[in-house]
């Protein structure tokens, strides 16, 4: 994973299982961390994106829910609580830093009509003055999958990296990468460390994967690597329990599952 080494612009996706403890309640180490690192990395010289889970699972807990509501307005609702703490964690551990937040909530349909080039030049002015954009999908207006069940910000933080020409989407979740199989049920599985096409064999393999208070799973990040790969953009898939893991991918050191596009 040389290569890492010499792209500049990154898109980070953090999962909800990253971001919060199985309670739903934030995850105080960890997003400490996870901000640190990210400040510093891009205080050496990387533009980065962040794109965030993790609103509907905090006003779940904020609110006193033990797991995410299954009707919709309450997910709204629960969406609305939750992106105020989040972005307000976010905005105060980045000026720890020096490090200027800015909130984009989006949809996909935003990035699917006309109005896709308006948010490409909010976006690039937003990096171009050194500030880093964190990204959610607006859940309080975005209901259609949330209905569904299928709300997921995997597939939005590939839009993202296509969208502003990332060279990079790095997908921060709660397991080591892709494996053979679901090696939460058989312990011998192996971890895949690079594929270089979405296969059939790879699809099979990545099944569900999603916890009580996210909403996606492995199949999700093999749509957002094809969605990657097919614009020639790399993607990575590696644990996010450990923040520093940032480090060992833009040292070049071999970590998590390498999905490889083929460049144009």
């Amino acid at each position: 994973m040389d290569e890492i080494k010499n792209m500049k612009r990154v898109v980070i996706k953090v999962g909800t299982s990253t971001l919060t403890h199985p309670s739903g309640q934030i995850n105080i180490r960890h997003v400490e961390e996870l901000v640190k690192v990210i400040s510093d990395i891009k205080n050496s010289g990387y533009e980065i994106a962040l794109v965030t889970s993790g609103a509907i699972g905090l006003g779940a807990a904020r609110l006193g829910l033990k797991q995410k509501p299954k009707d919709t307005p309450s997910k709204q609702a629960c969406a609305a609580i939750g992106q105020c703490e989040l972005m307000n964690i976010y905005d105060k551990l980045f000026n720890e830093y020096n490090i200027i937040a800015a909130q984009v909530l989006l949809t996909k349909y935003v990035l699917s009509d006309e109005r896709k080039e308006n948010v490409e030049n909010a976006l690039e002015m937003i990096i171009n003055k050194g500030a880093v954009p964190i990204v959610n999908e607006n859940d309080v207006v975005a209901i259609d999958e949330l209905e569904l069940e299928v709300g997921e910000n995997d597939s939005l933080a590939a839009m993202m990296a296509c969208l502003i020409k990332a060279d990079l989407l790095i997908i921060m979740t709660d397991i080591n990468g892709l494996y053979d199989k679901d090696p939460r049920a058989n312990p011998d599985a192996k971890l895949i460390s690079v594929v270089e096409e979405i296969t059939p064999q790879i699809r099979l393999a990545a099944g569900d994967a999603g916890s009580s208070l996210g909403t996606g799973g492995m199949a999700t990040k093999i749509r957002a690597a094809d969605i990657a790969m097919s614009h020639g953009i790399d993607m990575l898939i590696v644990n996010g329990s450990r923040p520093k893991n940032l480090y060992d991918i833009f040292d070049g050191n071999d970590i998590g599952t390498y999905f490889k596009a083929k460049k144009q």
